[in-house]
């Protein structure tokens, strides 16, 4: 059986970006990195930049101006990394 961390190592996204993808659809965090990992080898790249956008604009309106920052740094990540 493989663990979080091989699944994570597998999915070809960063932690930050698993977690946002589990915040926003609502799921523990190896369901989105399958999630993920399926959305980057299909083209869904601007899908999980919209995710992350999502979740962004989730924190700002919350007030919680701490995770919009982190949050902030896994889209900037996440734009420079993959093809979006």
């Amino acid at each position: 059986m493989l663990t979080y961390k091989e699944c994570l190592d597998l999915c070809g996204l960063e932690p930050g970006e698993v977690e946002a993808i589990a915040e926003h659809e609502h799921v523990e965090p190896i369901v989105a990195a399958a999630l993920g990992n399926y959305l980057i080898t299909h083209d869904g790249e601007q899908k999980i930049r919209k995710i992350i956008m999502d979740d962004i604009e989730k924190a700002e309106a919350s007030g919680d101006k701490a995770h919009c920052a982190v949050l902030k740094q896994v889209l900037e990540h996440f734009v420079a990394s993959h093809k979006v």
